[in-house]
């Protein structure tokens, strides 16, 4: 530990340094306040002992200049006889501590001990309150791999910029967990939270959700209507599946990020906004543009900060931790008392696949607590599809299993997957593939964990 010792005393200086240098202190010295002023930011020291009375620079006036300028090692001012009243005027300004001369070795490295051992302890306080915090805001955020470990420290960084941000990543990953962390974390938070899925609103309603309208406006339209990014005012949008956007769209969404304002439908003039802007997509944005589905120009507009969140295949070890935490929050909203997970079904769970990713997961293990007749969830409560053999879930059926239900749920989960794929998400046209009313598909992605 590096202590840096400004006094005008040569001998104090060497003496102190003698004592610092037999208990394993490195010691360095400057002879007034303006050289203890450099080097202290030169060297950045653990502690400063700083003496109350010196030429060029008195020592309040280092301590002034020194927190002024950010500097945050250990302050102990050094104060002769008779000098207490500047002692605490220097800890009002900034100092840790006060050490009175003449004081002994013993007391000397009492004090140093003491404040390390202080600091330390404050600092582990802070972060115990840091985690505890985040842990009570985002329990369902669960970051052991370093994928997801980057991802929190990004979304932590960006959010006390104003910068669009663009979520990337397969449906179910969490997307919009992670942009309501940012929006909690950022500077809007106490203002509006405004999620729209772009993908669940008519093409022909979408332009007036979010816009708004005038009366007048069109046939039905007997009064004005703010839109949602008004209703977002000095807070975030977050436009979930924003790739589902028609182009028609994209160019007045453009035009209000540019101009940072909104004309209402069928209005002449326009009204200032101050939103943060955050997208999510489960689609390929550059197959998305060279296909002429999406502008190039709005792409870089929305994606000043792109995320990217990796499915939950390639984060297994993460599994455990979510199925304890799905176990812990539908015991307390089902009032349930399940244990945990038999080590042959946790096996099951870590070897399956998750298309559905971690949606799908929350799904099972909800499914799976309601069904259960045991104090520990088995295999037999498990969905019949993550029975069957990991390598075979995707291509041919278990030859091990002669069960019509079960082959069959793991051919139908397997269509609805790659008719979803195909249509990139569309579930109208995912469900004309699959010769299904739409009703019936939404309830099969549901029991499928699709969603």
């Amino acid at each position: 530990m590096k202590v840096l010792i400004i006094d005008d005393e040569p001998g104090l200086r060497q003496t102190v340094s003698l004592i610092l240098g037999e208990e394993g202190f490195e010691a360095q010295t400057a002879a007034d306040g303006e050289e203890g002023l450099n080097r202290a930011f030169e060297q950045q020291p653990d502690i400063i002992l700083c003496d109350a009375r010196m030429p060029r620079l008195t020592g309040l006036e280092f301590v002034e200049r020194y927190t002024a300028r950010g500097g945050n090692a250990l302050v102990i001012v050094m104060t002769a006889y008779g000098s207490t009243e500047l002692a605490i005027e220097a800890m009002r300004k900034g100092a840790y501590d006060y050490l009175p001369k003449p004081f002994s070795p013993e007391q000397l490295i009492l004090t140093l001990r003491k404040a390390v051992e202080r600091e330390a302890l404050r600092r582990e306080i802070t972060r115990l309150r840091e985690e505890v915090s985040i842990d009570r805001r985002y329990g369902q955020i669960i970051a052991k791999s370093p994928a997801m470990t980057k991802v929190l420290e990004t979304a932590a960084k960006v959010a006390k910029h104003p910068s669009s941000v663009l979520i990337t990543g397969e449906s179910g990953t969490g997307k919009e967990l992670i942009a309501r962390l940012i929006h909690a974390e950022s500077d809007r938070a106490a203002a509006p939270f405004v999620p729209v899925n772009c993908g669940a609103i008519p093409e022909n309603l979408l332009e007036s959700e979010l816009f708004g309208y005038v009366r007048g406006a069109f046939t039905g339209a007997d009064r004005d209507k703010p839109g949602l990014f008004e209703a977002a005012n000095g807070g975030t949008v977050f436009l979930d599946e924003i790739a589902e956007m028609p182009m028609s769209l994209q160019v007045k969404l453009l035009r209000t990020l540019q101009e940072r304002e909104v004309r209402r439908l069928g209005d002449t003039r326009t009204r200032p906004i101050d939103v943060r802007l955050i997208s999510a997509t489960n689609r390929d944005f550059t197959e998305e543009i060279r296909q002429n589905r999406f502008r190039q120009d709005l792409y870089y507009r929305i994606a000043v900060v792109p995320i990217h969140l990796v499915p939950l295949r390639q984060r297994r070890e993460e599994i455990p931790l979510l199925v304890a935490h799905f176990i812990e929050t539908y015991n307390r909203k089902l009032r349930l008392s399940v244990k945990g997970v038999e080590s042959d079904a946790m096996r099951k769970l870590l070897e399956y696949p998750w298309p559905g990713n971690v949606r799908e997961l929350e799904n099972t293990i909800e499914r799976a607590m309601v069904l259960a007749e045991s104090p520990k969830l088995t295999v037999a409560d498990l969905p019949p599809h993550i029975h069957a053999p990991v390598a075979m879930v995707d291509t041919t059926l278990p030859d091990d299993e002669l069960s019509v239900k079960k082959h069959g749920a793991i051919l139908e989960r397997r269509l609805i997957q790659r008719a979803l794929e195909r249509t990139g998400g569309n579930k109208t046209r995912a469900a004309d593939l699959l010769e299904l009313s739409s009703r019936a598909l939404l309830y099969k992605i549901r029991e499928y964990g699709l969603e």
